[in-house]
């Protein structure tokens, strides 16, 4: 069995991948209420997260990666993931505790999603590295939980547990990929469900194709540690899996 209530001792594989779904609900349904449509001042939807950056008005308090903004809480680490191929920021991963999510936004048509093509891709990817992968219903729709064989930091075979998550928004696509004590610790997954729900996107004005990954970058007011390091694994869209670079490292306490 996995995903029991354990420390996992790998950080989360990211695969990238494209593909496409259904679309996301972009206007609230107007109610009657006595008074013609063109009459009711229109109203915006409830809104939980993650959010539109046209949806928020004030952004100065959140860690501004570009397309990708994170509101800090105590305790959070953030890593920028980096292609090794041409140094380009691909990804943000965010550390919680004993938990972590890798964060990645790409452009979307609005009549359509990237998640059914980009599950395939994962499916395909665990499926030949010999891992199990299986599909539950989320907050989101359907998600993905693997068991992935991994190299343990002590050099023996072991496996990673990872949770991969789709979210559909306005224009734009974000992939969550979690791993560490969320999978299996219902307080952690908690925290870091409460977390991806507090991510902005900032999609952009500039006209893009759909499964184009949104440009990211270092925040301004990050305090970075340019000596640290860590290892991770990318698959960037339509290529084939490496090893990528770890970007600078950012510490928020907030």
């Amino acid at each position: 069995m996995i995903f029991k209530r354990k420390k996992a001792n790998a950080e989360p594989a990211a695969e990238q991948a494209a593909g496409a779904t259904e679309p996301a609900a972009e206007t609230p349904t107007e109610q009657a209420t006595g008074t013609s449509a063109e009459q009711q001042p229109a109203k915006k939807p409830v809104l939980n997260g993650p959010f539109d950056y046209a949806d928020i008005e004030n952004t100065d308090e959140y860690l501004d990666f570009g397309s990708i903004l994170v509101k800090p809480v105590a305790g959070l680490k953030v890593r920028m993931d980096v292609e090794q191929s041409n140094q380009r920021v691909i990804a943000v991963s965010l550390e919680l505790a004993e938990s972590r999510v890798q964060l990645m936004a790409f452009s979307a048509s609005k009549s359509t999603s990237l998640w059914p093509g980009i599950s395939d891709k994962i499916r395909e990817d665990i499926a030949s590295q010999h891992g199990e992968i299986y599909q539950r219903d989320g907050e989101y729709g359907q998600e993905l939980l693997a068991q992935v064989p991994q190299q343990l930091p002590d050099g023996r075979a072991g496996h990673v547990a990872l949770r991969f998550v789709g979210i559909d928004g306005p224009r734009w696509f974000l992939r969550a990929v979690i791993g560490g004590a969320a999978i299996g610790d219902e307080e952690a997954s908690k925290a870091i469900d409460d977390l991806v729900r507090g991510v902005v996107v900032n999609r952009g004005d500039k006209p893009l194709p759909p499964q184009e990954l949104l440009p990211l970058n270092v925040p301004r007011n990050a305090q970075t540690r340019p000596d640290a390091e860590a290892q991770g694994e990318t698959e960037a869209a339509g290529q084939a899996p490496q090893r990528p670079e770890r970007g600078p490292e950012i510490t928020q306490i907030g």
